[in-house]
This record gives structure tokens, C-alpha cells and sequence, in this order.
């Protein structure tokens, strides 16, 4: 299927998405496209440079006529999210993406396709191969690890770049240029619970069919959370059983798709009639956004230990009193998500349960606000709280340079207005520009769906449109003072 999206136009944009799609490129294991990058640098004979924490750098100066123009950063990250479904036999760490074509989408087979943030990456290395492209001097950043920690962005020192100008290349609708993003902090709450010696019969309950999709651009869309759905039939069915075992989810940038617990019961007649009640309940709320959702329970092989009653109760309490979704709209932006929350992962297995969020503000203080009413949440039913990996929003300069010219050539391209936004996702430019705050940064992209979910496609119609005005960008960039 890789020769067929070989063939699409522009072909220079999909080889080069081919060819990186061929690589194992999971977050916090980017050895493999790192290395790939450096030689494909190399191999063109430009400069190129890893920075410490392994972000990759490649130079190129600029072409014949360009000279006078600001040099420019081109920046996408490498990783990818890993997100497959449950009947989808494929190895993330060894195995290329395997694609295909249904009408006007390019898809993955049964997988993330990783066009977030691979369209990027490949538009930038098509670029930096191309010898009739014109363009002014560019500096290719190619940042790891966005997906889990924005380790990448966070990492990267002053004085690497030396760019005016950074266009980032992960939104992903065309027809939306992002000047603003949100912040985020990860939340992980821990407790122990007692085992107890497990007495009647073991069942199996789950929950998918879910959409899932990205915890950020896609949290208003009042999608299921398996973890949350799981947790209301656990509580419905608390008096007439007792927990062996969850678990639910994912990564904490994914709505939770998935869920699945073991239980134990000795009074299945009134166990069934409670979770009857409660799956219908919830299949009646969801149907007309979670077309495809089941629910169901099964028979189990026997297990030995299960929760003790007290530590059930606070588990069950505490997954449901904790926030999930929009917290808080921006009472500045018109539509903005302000502060979220995404319950993304739910363990408890062998004495231990362990709970992941991921809180995003584009206000700061909204955000450590948003994570302090979680912590006080799992602090009552006697967890430990921890939170990492914070990082900053990006505010939004509407008197933006490139900005005006992106705007301009937009609307003399298509004859339409381009929607100028912040977004409630975290892209890289709010870190970036801590150690680079002179730089004028916007981003752009090609229309892609339900990233960091099995369901993620790019359109190909977009990524003509897409490359188009990418190239047109280049030949429009100001001039330097």
C-alpha cells in the first residue's frame, strides 16, 4: 500500500511521509528516527547538528534571489503516537506503518497513521531535498519526544537557532492558523489497596467501540471516556461484587478508547440486573457521538484475590469525583477550551492502583488550579499525587508579521479568510519561545482527524491545497531590517 500513497501528488511530500513512516518512531524511543534524519541530512551535504537531548538540527542556506530574506525555522516533531486497536496484531517498535487509501483519506491499518506531526517532518525534509524550491535560509528543527513531555522543546538551549521566524507545522486543519496554544502538567495519583481472598465466580465486563481521539483538540466534543464509563458501571454494580483487576487506557494525550475489569461476585443475578441498567443508561446517552460503543460482560477464568470493600468504595469514588473534560471555557477567545482535564489511564492490579491525567490551561495559574482540585480529589480517598512535565502556553500576538503575511496570501490563494485561533492542544512554540523570545512564530498544516487514535487520516485533497501555500509562504517571507 506505501507504493499506492507513493504515487498521490505531491509526490515530493508523500514519498518523504513514506519513507518516514517506514521508521519505528514511538515517543521516548526516537534512536531509530534520529539517526535517519542525521543521514538525510548528511546526505544532502548540509550542515546538521544534535543538540543534547537529541533534537536534530539540519541547515540549509538559502536559494539564488532569497539571500536578503529572514532566515527562517521549519519545525515539526518526530514522534509519533503508538495507538492501536485491540484486534490489531502490529509491533510498534519494529514495525512500519502500514497504509492505505479510502477516497480522499490516507489511513493506517488499524493503527495511528502518525501524520501528527509525520506531514510536518516530511514537508520540511521535501524542502530541504528539493533544488527548485525557492526559499530563504532554513533552519530545520526536528524536535523528539512531543507527544509524552515535550521533552524536545523543553531541552533545547539558545543560541542553536539563529531563525527570525518559526513556522511550526502541527495544526491540523487548513484553514486554521494557530497563534496561541495551551500549557499542561501531568498528574499521577497512586494508592495501595488490601487483597482479600477471592470467593464466587470471576466475570469479565468491557467497555470499547469508543472514538477516542486527541485529549486536547477533541476534549469539547463530549466523547466517551472508557475510564469514566467503566467506573460508573463499577459503581452500580459495587453492592454485588468486589474488583480483581482494571485496567483502561492509554496515553495521557488520548481519550481513553478501552477499558476492561475483572471481578468477582457471588450474587450474579442482582450483579446483572445492575449492570444491565447502567449499560443502557450509558448507551442511550452516548448513541447519537458513540455510534459504536459496547458494552458488555463475560465469563472469566477464576482469579485469586480481590479489592477488600473499603479500598473499593474510595477507588470508585475518587475515579468519579475526579474532573474529566472542560473544566473552564476562555472567557476571551470565542469557542476556546481555557482549562481540561483528561482521566487518561486507569490501573489496579496486585495491591496497586495507579491513575493518569493530563490537565492543559492556556492560562497558567487556570492550570495549576485544574490540578490542585485534582489533587485534592485523590488526596481524600488517601492517594499520593505527583505531577510532572509541566510546560508553558504559548500567548498569542495578533500584530504578528508572518502572520499578516500568511493572512495575505491565504486569502489571495483561495479567495476566503483563514481562521486565526489558539488552540487547546500543546504545541512546541510556547517552550520554544522561552529561550528564543524575539522569534515570530505561527502555526500551520494539513487537515488531519482523529489523531493519537486508530482512526487518524489525512486528507489528500488538504495536502495538495496544504503544499501549495507552503511553497507560496517561502517566496513571501519579509525581508530582513
Amino acid at each position: 500500500m506505501s507504493q499506492e500513497v507513493r504515487n498521490l501528488e505531491p509526490t515530493q511530500l508523500w514519498n518523504k511521509f513514506a519513507d518516514l513512516n517506514a521508521v519505528p518512531r514511538p515517543s521516548k524511543k526516537e534512536e531509530r528516527v534520529i539517526q535517519f534524519m542525521v543521514d538525510f541530512g548528511k546526505n544532502l551535504g548540509l550542515e546538521v547538528e544534535v543538540d543534547p537531548v537529541q533534537n536534530v538540527i539540519i541547515k540549509k542556506p538559502a536559494t539564488a534571489g532569497m539571500e536578503n530574506r529572514k532566515t527562517i525555522v521549519m519545525q515539526s516533531h518526530l514522534d509519533m503516537v503508538h495507538q492501536k486497536n485491540n484486534d490489531t496484531v502490529f509491533d510498534f517498535d519494529k514495525e512500519g506503518i502500514k497504509m492505505k487509501i479510502e477516497g480522499d483519506w490516507v489511513k493506517a491499518e488499524g493503527t495511528t497513521l502518525g501524520a501528527d506531526n509525520g506531514l510536518g517532518v516530511a514537508t520540511i525534509m521535501a524542502i530541504l531535498e528539493s533544488t527548485d524550491i525557492p526559499h530563504p535560509a532554513i533552519e530545520a528543527l526536528f524536535t523528539i519526544d512531543e507527544e509524552t513531555g515535550m521533552t524536545g522543546a523543553l531541552g533545547l538551549q539558545g543560541g542553536y537557532l539563529d531563525g527570525e521566524i518559526l513556522l511550526n507545522l502541527d495544526t491540523e486543519d487548513d484553514d486554521e492558523f494557530s497563534i496561541g496554544c495551551a500549557g499542561g502538567v501531568d498528574l499521577t495519583a497512586t494508592r495501595a489497596y488490601s487483597l482479600e481472598e477471592a470467593t464466587g465466580t470471576a466475570l469479565r465486563i468491557s467497555v470499547k467501540g469508543l472514538q477516542g481521539g486527541h485529549s486536547g483538540m477533541q476534549i469539547h466534543e463530549g466523547l466517551g471516556n472508557a475510564n469514566k464509563l467503566m467506573n460508573r458501571i463499577l459503581n452500580a454494580t459495587k453492592n454485588y461484587m468486589q474488583i480483581a483487576s482494571v485496567m483502561g487506557g492509554g496515553l495521557r494525550n488520548a481519550i481513553p478508547r478501552e477499558s476492561n475489569a475483572v471481578i468477582v461476585t457471588e450474587d450474579i443475578e442482582n450483579f446483572k440486573t445492575a449492570f444491565e441498567t447502567a449499560r443502557a443508561e450509558i448507551i442511550t446517552e452516548f448513541k447519537s457521538i458513540e455510534e459504536d460503543i459496547d458494552i458488555s460482560v463475560t465469563s472469566h477464568e477464576d482469579v485469586s484475590k480481590m479489592m477488600s470493600k473499603e479500598d473499593q468504595t474510595a477507588f470508585i469514588n475518587a475515579i468519579y469525583a475526579a474532573h474529566n473534560g472542560v473544566f473552564r471555557m476562555s472567557p476571551d477567545i470565542e469557542d476556546l477550551v481555557e482549562t481540561s482535564n483528561n482521566v487518561a489511564r486507569v490501573e489496579a492490579k496486585d495491591g496497586k492502583i495507579e491513575v493518569l491525567c493530563l490537565t492543559r490551561s492556556s492560562v497558567e495559574s487556570g492550570k495549576w488550579n485544574m490540578a490542585n482540585n485534582l489533587t485534592a480529589t485523590f488526596e481524600l480517598a488517601g492517594f499520593s499525587v505527583k505531577t510532572g512535565g509541566s510546560y508553558p502556553g504559548w500567548k498569542p500576538n495578533r500584530d504578528s508579521e508572518i502572520l499578516t503575511v500568511l493572512e495575505n496570501k491565504y486569502e489571495e490563494l483561495f479567495n476566503e479568510k483563514p481562521h486565526v485561533m489558539a488552540c487547546h492542544a500543546g504545541l512546541e512554540c510556547g517552550i520554544l519561545g522561552t529561550n528564543y523570545p524575539e522569534m515570530d512564530m505561527i502555526s500551520f498544516g494539513p487537515t488531519i482527524k482523529g489523531a493519537h487514535s486508530p482512526d487518524e487520516r489525512a486528507s489528500i485533497s488538504s495536502a495538495k491545497k496544504y503544499w501549495k501555500f507552503t511553497l507560496e509562504v517561502l517566496k513571501n517571507i519579509p525581508l530582513k531590517n
